[in-house]
């Protein structure tokens, strides 16, 4: 019944799309995290000569959710690139635009990244020293006080006697939904005085970065933190590992409570930031949108997606083979469904 009612499903909302003013090329929003990927996969398959090269778009995870659920549409993005998993409030959001049927599809994985200029000291934190460099409010004696810690040295002796300045990336960025949960909601609910706070003012005091200057806001794609890194060597910044395999001779990453950010580290789990990546995508598009098939196809082949392939090269962490198969399998549902 389920698959009967997904295919009914699918087929209306194919006959709105297919009704719509026809578009020769696939559209992909969605995390900067995941952009230097997908692009690598678009222009795969552009070079196949079959279709139009994807476009693809950096706009962060949440900003590509509000893209994508923004209506059913030919007009509308047939693809969100995602660090984070989908928030049942996403969802929501796009049932209620008539997107009814999402497929999400596990790409690998990524780990963030702290880093700084190559040749700038080198930095070893613990998850704990990253939340009381940058959460807006601190437990300090016993009490829930503004932030303040002005240099790392103030946070442990061992650490390089600089001002804190953390490049983040901003809240529509799926980089910041998820360094909110592994650093600053982790290391935070550890503290006497958060539990003893009210839900909402544990959410203020777990989920807020500082406004007072040592954490700035990155709006834009990973490109300009390299080039904030470039012009400031007291600052530090959070990225996707890709971003360092891809610019190692510029950067240099943290260990981050003893783990330094590799393939086999963020693979296996042990670095503490790691985290999944995704693509949601709309199965009404797939008929309706040329080359949007081939992309689907090609993203979780093991020549791209596989241990040997072309995206691990560029820093993602594949799947294990079981679970990319897995993938592989709901990609062909996926088409079969909508032929």
């Amino acid at each position: 019944m389920r698959d009967w009612l997904i295919g009914v499903m699918a087929a209306c909302l194919g006959a709105t799309v297919a009704s719509a003013a026809p578009r020769d090329h696939v559209t992909v929003v969605g995390s900067s995290t995941v952009y230097p990927y997908a692009t690598a996969v678009a222009e795969m398959v552009g070079r196949g000569g079959h279709v139009r090269t994807p476009v693809v778009e950096s706009t962060g995870t949440g900003a590509g959710f509000r893209l994508f659920c923004a209506g059913a549409g030919i007009d509308s993005a047939d693809v969100n690139a995602a660090s984070r998993p989908i928030t049942d409030a996403e969802r929501g959001a796009c049932a209620a635009h008539g997107v009814a049927v999402i497929e999400g599809l596990r790409i690998g994985s990524d780990g963030i990244v702290v880093a700084n200029a190559r040749g700038a000291p080198a930095f070893a934190l613990g998850r704990h020293d990253l939340y009381r460099a940058v959460a807006r409010t601190v437990p300090v004696n016993g009490r829930m006080v503004p932030n303040p810690y002005h240099r790392w040295r103030e946070l442990d002796a061992a650490l390089p006697d600089l001002p804190i300045r953390v490049y983040g990336p901003a809240p529509n960025h799926g980089t910041r939904d998820v360094f909110v949960a592994v650093v600053l909601e982790a290391a935070c609910e550890q503290a006497a005085e958060v539990r003893a706070l009210s839900p909402e003012g544990r959410r203020l005091a777990c989920q807020t970065v500082r406004e007072d200057g040592p954490w700035i806001d990155v709006a834009g794609d990973y490109a300009l933190l390299l080039g904030k890194l470039a012009a400031d060597r007291e600052a530090i910044a959070l990225l996707g590992f890709s971003y360092l395999e891809q610019n190692r001779d510029r950067i240099q990453a943290a260990r981050i409570d003893g783990v330094a950010p590799s393939l086999e580290s963020i693979g296996a789990a042990r670095y503490p930031l790691a985290r999944p990546l995704f693509l949601y995508v709309k199965p009404a598009h797939v008929a309706a949108v040329p080359g949007l098939a081939e992309f689907l196809q090609e993203f979780v082949s093991p020549r791209a997606a596989g241990r040997d392939g072309y995206l691990a090269d560029k820093g993602l962490t594949p799947l294990p083979p079981a679970a990319l198969e897995a993938e592989r399998a709901k990609v062909r549902a996926l088409l079969g469904r909508v032929r």
